[in-house]
């Protein structure tokens, strides 16, 4: 290695170092705050628990309401999504490409918009409206595009269409396929899509602080009223309780992703 490469290496690590010191250096602080016994005496005040029982105490109902609209979200985007992708990938077409396009229309606006335009479509269904249910549309709509596009980037790489042809010549009726074929090429998709879609319903906030009520709150929106309304080692304790939520559910989405990617070379070596 050249003086040049050499130098060049330091700078890049100094830079990476940096970028994530910048990125990391203020969860850590948050997350200190969130034990400290009194955070303008910093850790020299002593560390407890006690934040994070009182936010348990006052939040609980928002953890759990965030978990069950999450997986009801994976539910219906496993419902939906799939079926969905797979006749995408099945058909391909020009109107299967604009399909594909229109699904991911509530990306691509932001979020207030969408739930603006739920409140003007369903804001006279009282009952509704007021109801955890109404959270779980806008929830299926944000996700169910990372669902359809996860499982369809694995169809569309191991052609499906191809495989079906190949097990329907063997006798394989059409359920057969579904369950022994497309299913199980389907898989690491699924997996992926299913860690993504629970991460992003457990974290979405734009959407949900439009939607819901006093009654149904979420987690990332008692988080917003937490650093709003209590002093600051409360609502630094709400972030470790939203972290020790979101960060393992992050991990195995990282971890799921070689998976998908080495499952869906190995059977394309087939």
């Amino acid at each position: 290695m050249t003086m040049r490469q050499n130098l060049l290496f330091w700078l890049l690590l100094a830079f990476t170092v940096a970028t994530c010191a910048f990125l990391i250096v203020p969860i850590g602080l948050s997350l200190l705050a969130g034990v400290s016994a009194n955070w303008q005496l910093g850790p020299s005040g002593g560390l407890t628990l006690r934040w994070i029982e009182e936010v348990w105490s006052l939040y609980s109902g928002t953890v759990v309401r965030s978990l069950v609209l999450a997986v009801a979200c994976l539910i219906a985007d496993l419902l939906l999504g799939v079926p969905l992708a797979y006749v995408l990938a099945r058909h391909p077409s020009r109107r299967a490409r604009a399909i594909e396009e229109l699904i991911m229309l509530p990306v691509a606006v932001p979020g207030l918009a969408t739930a603006l335009a739920l409140i003007i479509l369903y804001g006279g269904w009282h009952q509704f409206r007021g109801s955890s249910s109404f959270i779980l549309v806008g929830h299926v709509l944000f996700t169910l595009p990372f669902m359809v596009r996860s499982v369809l980037a694995v169809l569309a790489s191991i052609d499906v269409k191809t495989l079906e042809e190949g097990a329907a010549s063997l006798g394989a009726g059409p359920w057969r396929r579904l369950a022994t074929v497309v299913l199980p090429n389907a898989k690491p998709g699924i997996l992926a899509g299913s860690l993504m879609v629970v991460t992003l319903s457990v974290g979405e906030f734009n959407m949900t602080w439009m939607l819901h009520t006093p009654l149904t709150q979420t987690l990332p929106v008692g988080l917003a009223d937490a650093y709003a309304s209590m002093r600051l080692e409360i609502a630094s304790a709400y972030t470790v309780v939203f972290l020790l939520m979101i960060v393992p559910l992050l991990i195995l989405m990282q971890l799921a992703a070689p998976s998908a990617v080495s499952g869906t070379a190995a059977r394309g070596g087939k």
